[in-house]
């Protein structure tokens, strides 16, 4: 890989693992689900030039959209309002191994004894992060996090039924797509959302511009132009320096606690992870593994 594209990569990781305890943090004054609405209207706005043309599987964008746009990030977002963001990253990153369990029901994708030991790590260190000890139950913010991955896995699985569009085009559309079900949510089941409107400081506005600017726009664009210029199994293992640099902000910036829960359960999900990454998946297009990595 060039220097250049590394550095762009590294950007990107950088992007993405501040992203976490960023969202984490404003959400102690936001609603979640509202929240969530406010990024994804911002980014509407923003690649709003990028909207025509209108998608012709109109439908399945629609399907799609809700997938890795509205219900992702509604449960990913109540999930980060329950648990550390440290976890929450680890937990998140299940979804390639979802996707590769989807891939062989569905897509029929053969995987072999190294993605299959990979899988095995990855939901067992998730089980780990999941359950707790003595109470027969598990952290309802982990759960929230990992049917957020699985919602996002049955989205890229729905990737390899869309015919070629460019990225920006989809993103524009994920994003109009997801206000309405968001906001409408947020409406029924939250309050507070004028309040944290006008009490919305630096912080708020700042962090919303940072997701939908650096994270989304940035951050998938940049992406899916390397992904195009080099193989996922290359990209797809050097991306988990995002969940290590989000770990690393949420235990120093929001002093979130090191356990070792979050030590042997991380260990074993990113072990996991790496090894499924680093094997090809045949069936899916590389755009729907991208949006596993890049969420």
């Amino acid at each position: 890989m060039r220097l250049y594209d590394f550095i762009l990569l590294c950007a990107c990781c950088l992007a993405w693992g501040v992203n976490l305890p960023l969202t984490r943090w404003m959400i102690q004054d936001v609603p979640p689900i509202f929240l969530a609405g406010l990024r994804f209207l911002g980014l509407a706005v923003l690649l709003s030039p990028f909207l025509p043309p209108v998608p012709k599987q109109f439908g399945l964008v629609l399907a799609i959209a809700m997938c890795i746009g509205g219900v992702h990030f509604a449960l990913l977002f109540l999930g980060l309002r329950a648990a550390p963001a440290s976890a929450v990253t680890i937990v998140g990153q299940i979804g390639l191994p979802i996707i590769t369990v989807l891939s062989i029901f569905f897509l029929h994708e053969k995987v072999r004894w190294r993605r299959s030991l990979g899988m095995c790590l990855a939901f067992a260190g998730v089980i780990a992060m999941l359950y707790q000890p003595g109470k027969f139950s598990f952290e309802i913010g982990l759960v929230y996090v990992a049917a957020a991955a699985f919602v996002g896995a049955i989205g890229s699985i729905l990737m390899k039924r869309l015919q070629p569009i460019p990225a920006l085009n989809l993103q524009a559309w994920v994003g109009l797509m997801s206000i309405i079900p968001l906001f409408g949510v947020s409406f029924f089941t939250e309050n507070g959302q004028l309040e944290a409107i006008r009490q919305g400081d630096l912080h708020l506005w700042g962090g919303i511009a940072f997701s939908v600017i650096f994270v989304s726009i940035f951050g998938h664009s940049v992406y899916y132009q390397l992904v195009k210029k080099y193989d996922i199994t290359l990209l797809a293992p050097l991306t988990l320096m995002s969940p290590i640099i989000a770990v690393t902000t949420g235990i120093f910036l929001l002093h979130e606690p090191v356990t070792l829960k979050l030590i042997l359960g991380g260990g074993l999900t990113l072990a996991g992870v790496f090894l499924v990454a680093v094997r090809e998946n045949k069936t899916l297009p590389d755009h729907a593994v991208a949006q596993v990595k890049t969420g």
